[in-house]
C-alpha cells in the first residue's frame, strides 16, 4: 500500500495535534520542507510528492480533530469528592514517606555539633540508643523480645528481694537490741553469720539414732564431704535437736557422744517433745537464721528421702523472689474428734465441724525464704502455736505477702514411683510413703529406696551449676 492510500486516521495525533507540529501552522503543498529535515537521499520528484501528500493529510486531520476535542472538553465531568479526598491522602502519605526516606539520608550537618550539644547531647544520644533498641526489637526475632521482657522482670524481682532483705535484716537487728529474741541463739556479737545457700535441718529425737544413720548411709554427707558441701556449694545439713526435760541427763550425754563423732548437730535452747513440734520448728528458725545468712531454710523429717541436688536446684529457680513458700500445699480436715491423731484442740477457730483448714505445705518437708525466716525469728514470741507444726507454719504466713509455691516434686511416693520418675528424666527432690507420713519402716527400706531412686554422686555440684547458669 502507498503512503497516499493510507487513511488519516491511522496516522498519530496527540491532542487533536499531529506531535510536534502546531494546529495552527497550515501545510500546502508548496510548503518549505521543515528546516530539520534534510532531502538528501531522496530524488526531486519523490521529495515533491511526499511533501504534498503530507501537507494534504495533516490539513484533513487537524480539521476533523478539533471540533471533536471540543466536544470532549464540553463532556468532561469534574472530580467526585471521594476522588479528591482519596487523592489528597495518597499525596500526603507519599510525601511524608519521601520526606522520612530524604532525613534518614541526609547527613547531619557539621556545624550543628557545637555549645547546643553540651546542653542536650548527652539526652539526644540517649533517646536515640532507645529508639534504636526498640527498634531492634520490634525487627528482631521475638524470642529476643520475650527474653527482655524475662530479664527486666527477674531484675525487678532480684531489686524487691535485695529490699525485702534489707528490710528483715534492719528489723533482725532491732529486735536483736531490745532484746526481741526469745530463744537462746549461738550468734557471735560483732560477726556477721556465715553465708550459704540453703540450710536443711532435719528434724529428729533421742529415740532415732538408727534413723539418723540410716540417712548418714544414703543422701546425708559424713566428716570432710559435709564440710566441703557447706564450704563449697553453701549447702549446710543439720539434724535438729533439743535437750531433754532433765538437762544434762543420759539422752543428752548420748547426743553429746554421737555429735563429737560426727560433727553434724544443730541443739537448740528447746525441750524435746511430740507435742511440742510447733515451738521446736519457731526454736529452729530463729537459730538458724542466727546461725547462717542464707537465702532459703529447709525443715525435713528424718524418714524421709531426699536427693539434694535436685532439691537446691528446684530451690535455685526461686532464688530472686521475696517471701517464698515451697512445700507439696494441702488443705486436709479439721479433726475435732478426741483421741484421734493430728486432732486438733482449736478446731472451732477453723470454723464449723466439718471445715478443713487453710492451703499449707506438708509437714514433711518445706522451705521457706531468708525474710521469711527473719519474720519468724522477729516474731516468734506472739505467734501462736496449733498442735500441728505444718498448720502453724501456714498460720504464721497466711496473711502476709507470701508466694505459695505447691512443688509436687517434693512428695513422690516411694518406690515404683520415684524410681518410675527417674527412670523418665524426672528425678525427685524428696520421697515419703503418705499412709506413713514419712517412709514406713524407714530404717529397714531407707537404702533400697536411695539406690532406686536416688540421684547419683555429684548431682549437688551439676545441678547447682546448671541453676545457677539458668
Amino acid at each position: 500500500m502507498r503512503s497516499s492510500d493510507t487513511p488519516a486516521s491511522q496516522h498519530t495525533v496527540v491532542n487533536g495535534r499531529i506531535a510536534g507540529i502546531s494546529p495552527n501552522h497550515s501545510y500546502s503543498a508548496h510548503s518549505e520542507a521543515p528546516s530539520g529535515i534534510s532531502s538528501r537521499g531522496l530524488s526531486n520528484g519523490t521529495y515533491e510528492y511526499s511533501r504534498r501528500v503530507f501537507g494534504s493529510v495533516l490539513n484533513d486531520a487537524l480539521t476533523e480533530r478539533q471540533p471533536q476535542s471540543e466536544k470532549k472538553a464540553a463532556r468532561a465531568r469534574p472530580m467526585s469528592a471521594k476522588a479528591v479526598v482519596v487523592l489528597c491522602a495518597t499525596s500526603f502519605f507519599v510525601g511524608l514517606l519521601l520526606s522520612g526516606r530524604m532525613t534518614l539520608l541526609m547527613p547531619p550537618p557539621s556545624g550543628s555539633v557545637g555549645a547546643a550539644s553540651s546542653g542536650h547531647g548527652s539526652r539526644l544520644s540517649l533517646f536515640s540508643d532507645d529508639c534504636e533498641h526498640r527498634h531492634k526489637l520490634d525487627e528482631g526475632n521475638p524470642n529476643d523480645i520475650m527474653n527482655e521482657v524475662s530479664r527486666t522482670h527477674q531484675a525487678i524481682q532480684s531489686l524487691d528481694k535485695s529490699v525485702s532483705s534489707l528490710e528483715m535484716e534492719l528489723a533482725v537487728e532491732r529486735a536483736k537490741q531490745n532484746g526481741g529474741l526469745g530463744a537462746a541463739v549461738p550468734s557471735k556479737r560483732g560477726r556477721r553469720p556465715p553465708r550459704a545457700f540453703v540450710v536443711i535441718g532435719i528434724n529428729t529425737a533421742f529415740s532415732s539414732k538408727k534413723r539418723r544413720d540410716s540417712l548418714r548411709d544414703t543422701w546425708v554427707p559424713r566428716g570432710e564431704r559435709l564440710r566441703r558441701l557447706e564450704e563449697e556449694k553453701g549447702v549446710v545439713v543439720r539434724f535438729v535437736i533439743g535437750h531433754s526435760a532433765t538437762p544434762g541427763g543420759a539422752l543428752d550425754r548420748a547426743i553429746d557422744v554421737e555429735d563429737a563423732e560426727t560433727r553434724d548437730f544443730m541443739r537448740l535452747d528447746h525441750v524435746e517433745g511430740y507435742h511440742e513440734l510447733s515451738s521446736k520448728t519457731r526454736t529452729y528458725f530463729t537459730a538458724a537464721v542466727a546461725t547462717w545468712d542464707a537465702d532459703f531454710y529447709v525443715k525435713v523429717d528424718d524418714d524421709v528421702h531426699v536427693n539434694l541436688g535436685m532439691l537446691t536446684s528446684r530451690l535455685a529457680r526461686y532464688r530472686t523472689r521475696p517471701r517464698v513458700y515451697v512445700g507439696c500445699m494441702k488443705s486436709g480436715p479439721v479433726l475435732s474428734q478426741k483421741g484421734v491423731k493430728y486432732h486438733e484442740p482449736e478446731y472451732w477457730k477453723f470454723g464449723d465441724e466439718g471445715n478443713r483448714y487453710f492451703r499449707h505445705a506438708t509437714g514433711q518437708i518445706y522451705a521457706i525464704s531468708k525474710d521469711l525466716a527473719s519474720y519468724i525469728s522477729i516474731n516468734q514470741p506472739i505467734l501462736h502455736r496449733f498442735a500441728n507444726e505444718d498448720v502453724s507454719l501456714g498460720a504464721w504466713l497466711i496473711g502476709l505477702e507470701v508466694e505459695h509455691v505447691d512443688d509436687r516434686s517434693l512428695c513422690c511416693a516411694t518406690p515404683p514411683d520415684c524410681e518410675w520418675k527417674k527412670q523418665a528424666g524426672n528425678v525427685c527432690a524428696a520421697s515419703f510413703d503418705w499412709s506413713c507420713s514419712g517412709i514406713c519402716k524407714s530404717v529397714d527400706r531407707m537404702r533400697a529406696i536411695h539406690s532406686a531412686c536416688g540421684e547419683g554422686d555429684g548431682a549437688v555440684s551439676n545441678n547447682f551449676a546448671a541453676a545457677a547458669a539458668a
